[in-house]
């Protein structure tokens, strides 16, 4: 090994100018501890902010549904090529071990902001607003890969649990932003449209942000395996000769392998419910028990709330006991226990707001418990295997959750096939029945054939025999109060009439359906949770922290003898640890 040379400038590379250091990020140094603070609040802020983006539209499904008259299905089927797209740019992100990830949180913060903000709120057809969604689709794949690889590169082992916690507010605070935003201004700003201009506005501010201070290391300091701070002298010293084409040759032959490949598979089942909340919440609480969209937001407040401290904490707790399984485990069981509660709430109508607050909430927080320290077993994982190839293990992660996701909003509409006729149909119903409620009731008294003839004749006499008696037995009134409520049916518009021949049956028929339908597909997500839990004896990691502190003694051990024969040769780089 050489002598060690000076050290570089950490905000610009060597002789990089504005404005090519906006392009040319990498840091030849470890960064001390404060710099290495800010890029990783960089990177989570970029991370919520595009979840943010990302998931917008949950919060306002039945409203875009209702805009552009599109199904339930044809949503979804927007939401499917979104998730085959990011499918896709989570493997190409693979690339970021070759190519650095800096630049491609900075160019997909600029294109969801520009997308967000301009081309969402006049997409003028549902074709367009599927282009853009896909768009977004497109650079969360991205950023599913680059952003948990940068947090990755500025963390050790020793403290990955909580560095994975905060990256993991990316997807949660995203959500609770959603949530908190739609619910507080749903009411004023009334046009759907405007939650995408403020997420928007919001991203586009993050990526001026992003542009001018993320920097990420260079490849032969990232393409090592760091377990502590301490170990920074060390890394610093072997990245003179690291050979970076030899560890990352042939990439994804090194990372299929199933301790890569069935932890992700399980995580990404796992997910379901999460996937659950961020699609389909609203509509579900709507829907089935017949909340406000603004409420049913406001309901999703408790679930992301709690998930944003649980990750945190559960990620600090482990790092602290050096230990991540079993935080999986406890998290993956507690969570399967609180999906059965939620799922048996389904065909209960009798459950409150407030019983909802409790289950959610607690189920958020056995999800949240198991999520961070579990992306922190993943990386370790990964880098059991190679770690010059993080960013290539978190693809194949990315690719087989974005996979997953595309067939789960494959398969729900065949499962609950009665949100279209309850999104598309449901609100005017339910307005033409509270306005005529009494001609609504005589006319589901009547028989359908019967009021057909009438029609057509109004005079017909057999035909208002018919209707009298029907009126009379199924409302318990008089002849005479027949006679008054047939004739009241006059005052209906004949276009809410026919609206409601056309349409109420199917919305009853829906109504009825919905809670066995959900209540069905949450026992799917259940068992996903259940595939989840033997998956983790693959992962790396001690279960007792007393065997895990065993092996950071004996690395730190390992680390005091190299640095030794590193000063004896002259070989130690200049500096101090961390």
């Amino acid at each position: 090994m050489s002598e060690a040379t000076a050290p570089v400038p950490e905000s610009a590379p060597p002789g990089r100018a504005f404005p090519s250091c906006l392009w040319h990020r990498e840091l030849s140094q470890y960064p001390t501890t404060g710099r290495r603070a800010g890029f990783l609040a960089i990177v989570v802020l970029a991370a919520v902010v595009l979840y943010y983006e990302q998931y917008v539209a949950g919060s306002v499904s039945t409203s875009i549904l209702g805009h552009y008259g599109m199904s339930f299905r044809y949503y979804l089927t927007i939401v499917v090529v979104a998730s085959a797209i990011g499918a896709v740019a989570s493997l190409a992100a693979g690339l970021a071990d070759r190519w650095g990830r800096a630049n491609l949180v900075v160019v997909g913060l600029l294109v969801a902001g520009l997308v967000t903000t301009f081309g969402v709120p006049h997409a003028g057809s549902a074709l367009a607003f599927g282009a853009c969604y896909a768009t977004i689709g497109l650079v969360e794949g991205v950023v599913l890969v680059a952003t948990p690889a940068l947090v990755r590169d500025f963390s050790p082992q020793v403290g990955r649990g909580t560095a994975m916690g905060l990256w993991s507010l990316g997807p949660v605070v995203g959500s609770l932003v959603v949530a908190e935003v739609s619910s507080n201004t749903l009411s004023h700003l009334h046009a759907w449209q405007d939650q995408y201009t403020i997420a928007g506005i919001t991203g586009l501010v993050v990526f001026v942000a992003a542009l001018l201070a993320l920097r990420e290391l260079a490849p032969p300091l990232r393409d090592q395996l760091m377990v502590t701070r301490r170990d920074r002298l060390l890394v610093e010293a072997r990245a003179r000769g690291i050979d970076v084409e030899t560890a990352t040759r042939r990439p994804w032959r090194q990372m299929l392998h199933a301790d890569v490949l069935v932890p992700a598979t399980a995580l990404s089942v796992f997910l379901l419910i999460y996937y659950a909340a961020v699609g389909f919440f609203v509509i579900y609480f709507t829907t089935v028990f017949g909340f406000s969209e603004q409420r049913a937001d406001a309901l999703g407040n408790w679930f992301w709330a709690t998930d944003a401290v649980v990750v945190v904490v559960a990620g600090v707790v482990s790092d602290r006991l050096h230990v991540r399984k079993p935080f999986m485990v406890a998290g993956g069981i507690g969570a399967v226990v609180m999906t059965i509660v939620f799922a048996t709430r389904a065909t209960d109508p009798a459950t409150t707001y407030v019983d909802f607050i409790l289950i959610v909430s607690v189920l958020s927080a056995f999800r949240g418990a198991t999520y961070s320290p579990w992306m922190a077993a993943f990386t370790e994982t990964v880098e059991r295997r190679n770690p010059a190839l993080v960013a290539t293990g978190l693809a194949v992660w990315g690719w087989i959750l974005r996979v997953v996701v595309a067939l789960t909003f494959l398969v729900v509409p065949f499962v609950v096939t009665s949100v279209t006729p309850l999104v598309a149909y449901g609100p005017r119903v339910k307005a033409i029945t509270t306005t005529y409620a009494p001609e609504v009731a005589t006319i589901a008294a009547v028989p359908p054939a019967t009021l057909a003839v009438l029609r057509t004749d109004p005079t017909d006499g057999p035909a208002i025999t018919v209707a009298l008696h029907a009126i009379a037995t199924r409302e318990h009134v008089s002849v005479a109060e027949a006679i008054t409520r047939l004739k009241a049916l006059k005052a209906m518009p004949l276009a809410d009439r026919a609206y409601l021949q056309a349409h109420g049956v199917a919305v009853r028929s829906a109504k009825q359906n919905a809670p066995v339908q959900w209540k069905r597909w949450w026992w799917v997500c259940l068992a996903g949770e259940v595939v989840f839990l033997p998956a983790v004896l693959l992962m790396v990691g001690r279960w007792r922290p007393s065997k895990a502190r065993a092996d950071a003694e004996a690395h730190r051990r390992l680390v005091d003898r190299e640095l030794a024969r590193l000063a004896e040769t002259g070989s130690s780089p200049v500096g101090s640890p961390v």
